[in-house]
């Protein structure tokens, strides 16, 4: 066997065993290591790679442990042959006979690419000034607290909790945390049987959109606003009514008389970073009572309030069943994470449950089970007051810049939160901007896809500070206005 195939390079974060591990089952599960081939010597293996013997040993005998391998005594180690059993053996396609091209085109019910929506590069990590919102510093999170519960949620006692089918039933530990922990510093409280775990907020609005949502049903949204949940109503009917957000956030008036629904974002009104004061909040009930539309609050940021005082939460204050709650775990742990909860009244609850049965049965238990120790450890309150810490730091590092080399171009968020909106002058395009940064190692996001209007104002930008250092702002921020100069 030439030497040649046995090469990796070297990654942070995995063990170098493991990646020996990985190389030698692709090698095997590829062909590449036919059955019964031997496999160089420990030593003349890590000779060839470069590493300890010892290393190398630990990997063999893990793959004879787990079947790849067969040891034989005074001869080393070969694949086994049994590893390969019921794998069917590939073979050169047929050519086509039939020429005949499916038109997919005609058998599209939706055209979900069409939508415009949020994008970011996916390596924005690299980039020396991230101005990236609903992302997160890796240095401020808790990745030992985070391993430790993981190993307690993975362990043989618990372990019926995360490998069984739950039939679409969600973790108690987790609701009962969410529903002792959570909900009570938004001022809310609801029973075991009106909350729902959910694949994050976005999967929430669409079990909800799905649910109660059909084409002569009117939603009213903000505008700007979050341009997905936008884009899942949408999907469900026609009657979209973008309503014009002012300084308290979402108005309340005779626009919303004819609506059945409203999606509103009062903690932090998404992207503008308003806050809607408590006689709004109240105006909006007591308007959702009188022309009978139920209010979907997205409680988006609302654990990111270190600049004011706390206001409670739309559901709070219901009193009458017609707010339907959407929190997420996203902004605080971590987007990849995906997981979010719904509080709502029981009988809406137990329909939504049957229909995320059918499209995914229930959110993973490992996770769940995960974020339940989470919570109960304290871990999720001690992350919290880290990133108030460090978010004040940042906030007021951006608001000087900001002020210091794009005068005038914001208004400084009286909540707190991990963004800033920002308007640039009328000629600016911000795609055009967000291209030209990126070219100089700044992201940011073009405020566009905030607006329903199919010709939105292009001067809008919006820049993040959850995943940027504070020291890195202010340079990142004059070499923004520099660009924004040249442009």
């Amino acid at each position: 066997m030439r030497d040649t195939l046995f090469h990796f390079e070297k990654t942070e974060n995995t063990s170098i065993q493991s990646q020996i591990r990985e190389m030698l089952v692709s090698a095997i599960l590829n062909g590449q290591l036919p059955s019964r081939m031997p496999l160089p010597s420990s030593r003349k293996m890590a000779k060839t790679l470069r590493v300890s013997r010892n290393t190398v040993v630990l990997a063999y005998q893990g793959l004879v442990d787990d079947g790849y391998l067969t040891s034989r005594e005074r001869s080393g180690f070969y694949v086994n042959p049994d590893i390969l059993e019921g794998r069917v053996v590939s073979s050169t396609p047929t050519a086509r006979t039939n020429t005949r091209e499916l038109d997919w085109e005609k058998r599209f019910k939706l055209h979900p690419t069409i939508q415009t929506t949020i994008k970011k590069p996916l390596d924005w990590t690299t980039y020396k000034y991230p101005f990236i919102s609903n992302q997160v510093d890796p240095g401020l999170f808790p990745i030992a607290a985070w391993r430790e519960c993981t190993r307690q949620a993975m362990g043989k006692r618990g372990m019926d909790a995360w490998t069984s089918d739950t039939s679409g039933s969600d973790d108690p530990l987790l609701i009962e945390q969410i529903k002792t922990r959570l909900l009570p510093r938004r001022g809310i409280m609801a029973s075991n049987d009106e909350i729902l775990i959910t694949l994050g907020a976005q999967n929430a609005l669409y079990l909800l959109a799905s649910l109660l949502i059909r084409d002569e049903v009117q939603v009213g949204i903000e505008d700007p606003g979050y341009p997905d949940a936008r884009n899942i109503f949408s999907l469900k009917t026609s009657k979209v009514v973008p309503i014009a957000v002012d300084r308290e956030g979402l108005p309340v008036d005779e626009r919303l008389n004819g609506c059945d629904y409203v999606y509103v974002t009062p903690s932090h009104q998404s992207p503008t970073t308003r806050t809607m004061p408590m006689e709004r909040r109240k105006a909006l009930l007591e308007h959702a009572e009188k022309y009978d539309f139920v209010v979907m609050e997205d409680d988006y940021e609302s654990e990111t309030n270190y600049a004011s005082s706390p206001t409670p939460a739309l559901k709070s204050l219901d009193v009458n069943n017609r707010v339907l709650y959407v929190g997420s775990l996203s902004k605080t742990l971590f987007p990849g994470l995906r997981l979010g909860y719904l509080v709502a009244p029981a009988e809406l609850i137990r329909e939504l449950r049957a229909l995320r049965l059918l499209m995914l049965r229930h959110t993973p238990n490992n996770n769940q089970r995960t974020v339940a120790y989470f919570l109960a450890q304290g871990h999720h309150d001690t992350l919290i007051h880290r990133l108030h810490r460090a978010y004040r730091g940042r906030w007021q590092a951006m608001a000087d810049a900001i002020e210091a080399y794009l005068p005038g171009s914001t208004e400084i968020p009286t909540f707190g939160g991990t963004a800033f909106w920002v308007r640039g002058n009328d000629k600016a395009d911000g795609f055009d901007l967000a291209r030209n940064a990126l070219n100089e190692g700044v992201v940011i996001e073009p405020g566009s896809p905030y607006f329903s209007s199919p010709n939105p104002p292009k001067n809008f930008i919006r820049l993040g500070l959850s995943s940027i250092p504070e020291e890195r702002i202010e340079p990142g921020i004059k070499l923004l206005s520099e660009i924004m100069d040249r442009s």
